[in-house]
């Protein structure tokens, strides 16, 4: 069995864009939907918590900085084939200033982790994808969060060519979130529909991946 974990933010959580229930089911949410799309032969492991940033401190949302428990999901969940990087919306948060260099630096800090630790005797290195942020709605920042603006908006948009040169970078695998996953009426996450595309271009990815990969 090959073991995935997917380390991400509210749309890794599954958060519904329409309020209630405030959170998709486990069979609509992309982590859920992939590991049915995978099969037997796979593990699936969840790892999304809404607020999550890359590298940031959030003084309104304590302890959702993805640096600091990176380490303890991957000694939890050792050995690991593949770990799938989904983060960089919230880096977007006006309270931050941060650019989308910056924000990409802050994922090649995840990257690094995940490189550089320490797994144990005999246990490879996990291979990495990276999936930019979808894009946010056009009215984000009349949106009910009150922390992104316009111009947090402009910011994930231009995060995907930026993530994808660090992926050749590593030689790492890259999906454009954008192309699959959009907004629903709250403006940042997805509708069912987009977790189900997403899904699907991830399945096809972790298979090009890890296909001629030995358990």
């Amino acid at each position: 069995m090959k073991s995935i974990l997917c380390y991400g933010d509210s749309n890794t959580f599954g958060s519904n864009p329409a309020g209630l229930p405030v959170r998709h089911p486990y069979s609509v949410r992309w982590p859920g939907r992939l590991q049915a799309l995978l099969g037997e032969e796979f593990l699936v492991i969840e790892e999304g918590m809404g607020g999550r940033t890359t590298v940031w401190d959030d003084p309104l949302e304590p302890g959702r900085r993805g640096l600091d428990f990176l380490p303890v999901a991957l000694q939890s969940h050792r050995p690991l084939d593949l770990v799938i990087l989904s983060l960089g919306t919230n880096d977007c948060k006006t309270i931050f200033h941060a650019s989308p260099r910056a924000i990409t630096r802050g994922m090649q800090c995840l990257m690094d982790t995940v490189r550089r630790f320490s797994y144990g005797p005999g246990v490879p290195v996990p291979e990495i994808l990276i999936i930019s942020p979808i894009h946010m709605g056009p009215k984000v920042a009349d949106s009910v969060f009150g922390v992104f603006d316009e111009e947090s908006a402009r910011k994930a948009e231009q995060l995907a060519p930026l993530y994808e040169q660090l992926a050749r970078q590593y030689c790492c695998g890259f999906l454009d979130g954008a192309k699959y996953g959009f907004p629903g009426p709250d403006q940042l996450h997805m509708t069912a529909e987009g977790h189900k595309a997403l899904a699907e271009a991830v399945a096809g990815k972790v298979k090009e991946m890890l296909g001629e990969r030995k358990s």
